[in-house]
């Protein structure tokens, strides 16, 4: 079973701050700033994931950049202060570079000095309510992170995640994840799905959701040539969605992809 803490991210507020009308979210995995042009680099870049680099610092200022012009930002594949990342957490530091007041690093898989691996948020609101979730797999080390923010006269939940290659662990953590959604009001869900649009709507426990696709199946991997779509927006069918985009951005082995929410449509 997935275990759930839940941590406050920021201290507490008195009332909601203001949320905008529209929110502009993104999504990025961005492979611990290690990046890769070709599929040989995974090979003779390989010793990056183990070692510190000189790129890094320049990849993070870069990728701070590709952030900034959005509220809510979900992160994976990050480092929260290794060796690989010279100690540094690469969450606090893009919401410093970047100007977020608010940032959360989930740590997923503790490999000591060697790696701190695990998914990040970064958002321009303090969330109403926050929560740290360790998603199930035949292998431990996925998350979910949920936050919840006025929007409108409602609530908005989001659940930023990192699924599993394996399709039976993703399917058990679908599952975990229909769980924490099934009886919220406004849903976004978004992230690396390591899955195709078909199968995670389709065929999988989100099958008969509520949910729809932002923009639709719109390849962002692998960045020099995408292919496949795995890095996915989802929101569910009472959200307005506007400027669907997956940025041109070879920072990383994936493609960022972003849109902008509106309030909920009247009904």
């Amino acid at each position: 079973m997935g275990a759930t803490r839940q941590v406050p991210i920021t201290e507490p507020h008195q009332a909601p701050e203001t949320v905008p009308a529209s929110l502009r979210l993104l999504s990025f995995n961005i492979q611990v700033a290690v990046g890769v042009d070709a599929y040989r680099h995974y090979v003779t870049r390989g010793w990056k994931h183990l070692l510190p680099h000189l790129s890094a610092p320049v990849t993070l200022d870069r990728i701070a950049a590709v952030v900034a012009p959005f509220d809510i930002v979900a992160l994976q594949e990050i480092d929260s202060g290794s060796l690989r990342s010279r100690y540094v957490n690469q969450v606090r530091y893009l919401a410093e570079q970047a100007g977020f007041p608010h940032w959360y690093t989930q740590l997923n898989r503790d490999l000591g000095p060697f790696a701190q691996h695990g998914n990040g948020l970064l958002c321009r609101y303090a969330p109403l309510g926050f929560e740290d979730h360790k998603l199930p797999g035949v292998i431990p080390g996925r998350g979910a992170i949920l936050i919840r923010m006025p929007f409108g006269a409602r609530h908005l939940t989001l659940v930023m995640l990192h699924l599993s290659l394996g399709e039976r662990s993703r399917r058990r953590q679908l599952e975990y994840v229909r769980g924490l959604i099934e009886h919220e009001e406004c849903v976004v869900v978004m992230g690396d799905m390591n899955s195709h649009l078909g199968a995670i709507l389709g065929d999988s426990p989100l099958a008969g959701s509520y949910l729809k696709a932002a923009g639709g199946a719109m390849p962002t991997y692998p960045a020099w040539r995408p292919i496949r779509a795995l890095d996915h927006i989802l929101v569910s069918r009472d959200l307005a969605i506007r400027d669907f985009q997956v940025l041109d951005c070879r920072l990383s082995d994936h493609l960022p992809i972003a849109v902008t929410v509106d309030h909920v449509l009247p009904a």
